[in-house]
């Protein structure tokens, strides 16, 4: 027996796939398809979530670029440009040592988009009937076991 992929709550083996308490013999399987399913309230809200952070991550530079416009338009006005080199040297300095601390919410960024933003779903068909047997919002760990199942019951058609 090859074990596929194997989680907290699914395996995929050249036997079986067990999902969501279902077993389903890989022999029994005529046809394995995935469709997109209704969106939930999570995958809603992580979609809420993934633009309201970029909203927070875009509105510092722009802001930062009006006030460079500003000063730049009222030192010409006044002829000190002195005055306004050291403050966008102080900003520039600031703005280089802030960068680091971008880490955090640009790796929440890549994980939401990982995680994908619609709900998937995977269905066999198993003894004439359509099962569905995975619904998950996860994209990275719904392609990994469409993934897994695709293998398995290549495998298997090509012991038949």
């Amino acid at each position: 027996m090859t074990l596929y992929y194997r989680d907290d709550a699914v395996q995929v083996t050249s036997e079986s796939i067990q999902a969501g308490g279902q077993v389903v013999a890989l022999a029994d399987v005529a046809y394995v398809w995935h469709a997109r399913g209704a969106t939930t309230l999570a995958v809603r809200g992580r979609v809420l979530g993934r633009g309201v952070l970029v909203l927070l991550l875009s509105l510092p530079p722009l802001v930062a670029l009006v006030c460079v416009v500003s000063l730049a338009w009222a030192a010409q006005d006044r002829g000190n440009w002195k005055l306004a080199l050291i403050i966008l040297a102080g900003f520039a300095v600031a703005g280089l040592a802030l960068t680091p601390f971008l880490e955090l919410p640009l790796s929440w960024l890549d994980r939401s988009y990982e995680r994908g933003n619609r709900v998937h779903e995977l269905w066999v068909q198993h003894h004439g009937r359509e099962v569905l047997l995975l619904r998950t919002p996860d994209a990275l760990r719904f392609g990994q076991i469409y993934r897994a199942v695709q293998r398995a019951v290549e495998q298997q058609g090509d012991h038949r």
